[in-house]
């Protein structure tokens, strides 16, 4: 089961608000005037916690839920544009504005399009999905009402093949509308399920740029709106060895990469 961090976030900020309100509201002022009286009368130290901590918890889940988020990439789907342990800043407004937790769009402010590289919660292949809800991160592929097929890992939209040119290194330039990529292309990957999808309203198809070694949407289908967490801005780190504290592991030249 993913650990929610953000319903933990949520529950301390409003826990945290709930103290100190309660506390100027009803105990407070009993305090001021035993101080007056020349009484020496401290906060109770929870109630000190609460009024240092608040400021800070309601500071990182606004940050969090509405303006950017990190999340580091666990696995090599998304290669070569983005590697294992880069450490990525994902945009979480461009989509619309959601409530933390609930993930409901509040404020309409703008719809995925075709070629952004969108973090979403996973939608599972049926109810006993162990990974349901866990952060994976793709290439949006196909909109809504749109029909992809896709054949050999060449990808065509509504009858349109997408034109492709081969580069170096099994790698290959897929030239999708407005968001030209790079595509890596491993021979005997595990994935090279062909087949046609039409997108429905409301849902996205989504595919790795990894492309023979990416589980997504030719495995379990599309993403439901709501399941969108934003779209991945720039690599801010990268640290392949967490275990090691990342000694041997930095790459600063990945450092401010953007990502398309």
């Amino acid at each position: 089961m993913k650990f929610d961090f953000a319903l933990l976030l949520t529950v301390l900020t409003l826990l945290s608000g709930f103290i100190w309100l309660v506390d100027s509201l009803f105990f407070a002022k009993s305090r001021k005037l035993m101080q007056k009286e020349g009484e020496e009368v401290a906060d109770p130290i929870l109630v000190d916690y609460a009024k240092s901590l608040f400021p800070v918890l309601l500071g990182v889940l606004t940050l969090r839920s509405f303006i950017a988020e990190p999340f580091r990439i666990p696995s090599g789907s998304m290669e070569p544009n983005l590697m294992v342990g880069d450490f990525i800043l994902v945009n979480k407004y461009n989509y619309g504005i959601r409530l933390p937790v609930l993930n409901k769009k509040v404020i309409e402010i703008g719809n995925p399009k075709r070629g952004d590289v969108v973090v979403f919660r996973y939608p599972g292949m049926g109810p006993d999905d162990p990974s349901i809800g866990v952060d994976y991160i793709k290439r949006l592929i196909g909109l809504p009402g749109d029909e992809i097929t896709v054949v050999d890992n060449r990808v065509s939209i509504n009858g349109v093949q997408v034109e492709y040119a081969p580069t170096t290194n099994y790698q290959v330039i897929e030239n999708l509308p407005g968001k030209p990529h790079i595509m890596q292309e491993i021979p005997n990957g595990n994935i090279t399920k062909n087949g046609t999808w039409k997108v429905p309203e409301g849902e996205y198809f989504m595919m790795g740029d990894n492309r023979n070694n990416s589980s997504d949407g030719r495995e379990w289908g599309f993403v439901p709106e709501k399941n969108l967490v934003g779209r991945a801005m720039f690599i801010w780190l990268n640290c392949q060895s967490m275990l090691k504290g990342c000694k041997d592991g930095f790459d600063y030249s990945r450092i401010g990469d953007t990502i398309e």
